[in-house]
């Protein structure tokens, strides 16, 4: 008799709970105070009750700890030598949404050949996390899997939802659900109506399918997360930074009684991918900014070590030390010179 279940599951392997997990690599009591405080920060930012400009700056992903780490030393200089007026916060990304099939990411590959051990993927981005945030340094990150966030979620105090899951009712029940401030891109068409769309319904209760920290399948009830906000990042129809998207953006998210709070992406089709390009649209915003354009409280940047990018290759000893391995960043020198010229102008 032919199997009516499990036609196409090639294997099953057990994952440990996320309790256990965590507690093998444990968070401080110091560290959930610092991560406590740093959500707070944003969110006062993205209020409006705190002038400073939220910059979400790293890697475009994240695929080994010495160069992720490098970065983050590197960072947090900057954030603390800038914190008057820019509230720096690392770009640590994990997972890589694809719109057919490529490299998933750390957590998903950590090796990069296929292998999928997706055990190891979560303990080498748990680690990160834990570094990172003992530098003194706030991590954001996108969620795209809607189980992982119960293994690292505690470690991350912004995140981001992306063009391609913010239609999605799962995505949008999860967020409501999350207990950092959620930005949600605009589709990738450019459109902001669906994000904002995103945001009304993520500011609801919800109740869904998940697991609980021993991993039993469990039903969630969420309160609502009312941080969520809109990060602008171009689309197939080209950029859309300017400053009558700008205005068109903010009376949307009024007219719905959102308080309109707007992250310009610097990078994928505002820049139409071109790493370089990013310079002028961070001036560009920040010159609307300077003028007036209350509703910006942050930018995004891609940016590594090393400039450009380059093919991926699962034998690590063939990698350029610091280089994107997937969409071209600025390297560190150029990533120094804007932000200090964004300070400067603000």
């Amino acid at each position: 008799m032919k199997r009516l279940n499990d036609i196409n599951i090639k294997e099953v392997t057990p994952l440990i709970s996320p309790e256990d997990f965590k507690a093998s690599l444990p968070l401080k009591d110091e560290g959930k105070k610092s991560i406590i405080r740093y959500r707070e920060e944003i969110n006062a930012i993205l209020r409006g009750e705190d002038n400073r400009v939220l910059a979400i700056v790293g890697p475009c992903s994240i695929y080994d700890k010495e160069s992720a780490l490098d970065y983050g030393k590197r960072l947090k200089r900057l954030h603390d030598e800038l914190s008057d007026k820019l509230y720096i916060i690392m770009r640590v990304y994990f997972e890589k949404p694809r719109t057919t099939i490529g490299w998933r990411g750390l957590i998903v590959d950590p090796h990069m050949d296929g292998s999928y051990q997706i055990g190891e993927g979560l303990d080498m981005a748990r680690d990160i996390l834990l570094e990172i945030n003992e530098m003194g340094l706030p991590a954001g990150s996108e969620i795209l899997d809607p189980i992982i966030p119960q293994y690292i979620s505690e470690l991350i105090s912004w995140a981001a939802i992306g063009a391609r899951t913010t239609e999605s009712q799962t995505h949008r029940e999860l967020t409501s659900g999350l207990s950092m401030p959620v930005g949600f891109k605009n589709s990738t068409d450019g459109s902001f109506e669906k994000a904002i769309n995103a945001i009304r319904s993520s500011r609801h209760s919800h109740s869904f399918i998940g697991i609980d920290g021993k991993g039993l399948t469990s039903v969630l009830k969420t309160r609502g997360n009312k941080m969520g906000h809109l990060i602008m990042r171009g689309g197939d129809r080209g950029p859309n930074y300017y400053e009558e998207f700008m205005e068109d953006a903010r009376e949307m998210m009024i007219s719905h009684d959102i308080h309109p709070a707007i992250i310009v992406d610097c990078s994928h089709d505002n820049s139409g991918k071109k790493a370089a390009r990013q310079e002028r649209v961070l001036n560009n915003i920040i010159d609307q900014k300077r003028r007036g354009m209350d509703a910006i409280k942050g930018f995004m940047l891609e940016s590594n070590i090393n400039e450009g990018n380059q093919p991926l290759c699962s034998d690590r000893s063939e990698l350029k030390y610091g280089v994107s391995i997937t969409d071209e960043c600025i390297g560190w020198e150029t990533t120094e010179k804007l932000l200090r010229k964004a300070y400067d102008s603000l």
